[in-house]
């Protein structure tokens, strides 16, 4: 896989911190490689959006990525709550599911961005670091990068 620039916090330059929730093992393990190409590390995993809510709260990430077809409970409904108990969340949907009102119902419950299945790593790269550029994180030189100096 592509090696990328790292995506650092702002504040302190460390590694952003993500958690990553689907319902598909391998879609989170998948999710998880790209991440941490960009130089990320997964703080958290979850199948369902009942266990979203609670591994949010336990690890504190600075990124969700959120599937929205989930059993238990969807992720629409999920990101909705984090946002409600967690303001500062930022959660970015990554669904197969793309239509219209699904995209528009997660951006109005709290979602910061969407991302459609299957996920090309450049696309999620650039929506992750416009996410959090949004919030006083911002990219900063990575390790290969540096190496290569």
């Amino acid at each position: 896989m592509k090696q990328f620039e790292a995506l650092t916090r702002k504040h302190d330059h460390q590694a952003v911190k993500y958690l990553i929730v689907d319902d598909s093992v391998f879609a989170r393990k998948s999710l998880a490689k790209m991440v941490e190409s960009f130089g990320g590390h997964v703080v958290g995993e979850a199948g369902d959006g009942c266990t979203a809510i609670t591994e949010y709260a336990r690890t504190r990430p600075d990124i969700v990525l959120m599937d929205i077809t989930m059993p238990q409970m969807e992720g629409i409904e999920a990101v909705e709550r984090i946002v409600q108990e967690h303001a500062e969340a930022r959660v970015i949907m990554v669904s197969s599911v793309g239509y219209q009102d699904n995209i528009l119902a997660a951006l109005q419950k709290g979602a910061r961005h969407f991302v459609q299945k299957p996920v090309k790593p450049d696309a999620l790269y650039e929506i992750i670091r416009y996410v959090l550029n949004d919030d006083g994180v911002t990219a900063s030189v990575g390790a290969a990068e540096e190496s290569s100096r």
